[in-house]
């Protein structure tokens, strides 16, 4: 195994009979968060699951702040994972910041993307004039201070919240545990990082099909991104809002997301 591959802990299996997948996480999540995709893949496709840089199943000794202060480094990573696995086309399928990072990277290296499934992606999380991104400035400066202040609380208390259910529940459990293993430092320097992204000037020159779902609740996405994402796209896309509630639908609501995932993987854009 090279040196970038057991940096983000690559595996691949499955069968790729029918192609090869990539699954790529969003913050505070691992490889993991796709648990109840896989089994439903491994017989058809060659799978490729990884870890992003920063996540709490990496060394943190391989962070670079600086490299990760935009989302460039993570698409940076994704096309090195690809080049280092000789991968000449696949399908990628991206939550949350994987989903702008699988854009970005469609951009460099077109070719390597035959399509991109994105979950619970935004392009820019803060309000602006004409754009609803969910959150103003100082929604957000609560936030990082209060990841500041007591790490630990604030994983507790946004867990539920993302996920859209109660403590008790398995979900805001593998959550909040997926959370508390990143360090704090690097946690509030990715969450810094994503929520003060802003992609919406590169998707006119995106030309990889994508396909853009979401729930129809979502702390961090509102269904009126979706909309902006699939009216802004230079190539072809498709919207679906599931009726599913949380950031990490996934994970939460897989009897009803599953379906609806494998659905769009397995079919193309009908023009």
């Amino acid at each position: 195994m090279g040196v970038v591959e057991e940096a983000h802990n690559v595996k691949v299996i499955g069968s790729g009979n029918q192609g090869t997948i990539v699954l790529g996480h969003g913050f505070g999540t691992d490889q993991s968060v796709w648990k109840h995709l896989v089994p439903h893949l491994v017989e058809d496709y060659r799978l490729v699951l990884y870890d992003n840089m920063g996540a709490g199943t990496t060394n943190p000794e391989y962070f670079d702040f600086d490299r990760y202060s935009t989302l460039e480094g993570f698409s940076f990573d994704l096309i090195a994972i690809l080049e280092d696995l000789q991968i000449e086309s696949c399908i990628f399928v991206g939550h949350s910041l994987s989903g702008m990072v699988g854009v970005l990277a469609s951009l460099n290296r077109p070719d390597f993307f035959s399509k991109i499934v994105m979950i619970s992606a935004s392009p820019r999380y803060v309000n602006d004039a004409d754009y609803q991104g969910g959150f103003e400035e100082e929604d957000l400066n609560q936030l990082f201070e209060a990841m500041r202040s007591n790490y630990k609380a604030w994983c507790l208390g946004f867990a539920p919240l993302a996920v859209g259910g109660d403590l008790d529940s398995v979900a805001v459990q593998e959550f909040s545990r997926t959370l508390f293993n990143m360090r704090p430092d690097i946690a509030l320097s990715l969450a810094q990082t994503i929520f003060h992204s802003d992609m919406r000037q590169i998707l006119p020159f995106v030309s990889v099909p994508c396909h853009i779902v979401q729930s129809v609740k979502d702390l961090a996405v509102p269904v009126a991104v979706s909309e902006y994402l699939h009216n802004n796209l230079g190539s072809e896309s498709v919207v679906e809002v599931m009726s599913s509630d949380g950031h990490l639908p996934q994970l939460s609501s897989p009897d009803s997301v599953i379906p609806v995932l494998l659905r769009h993987i397995r079919n193309d854009i009908a023009l």
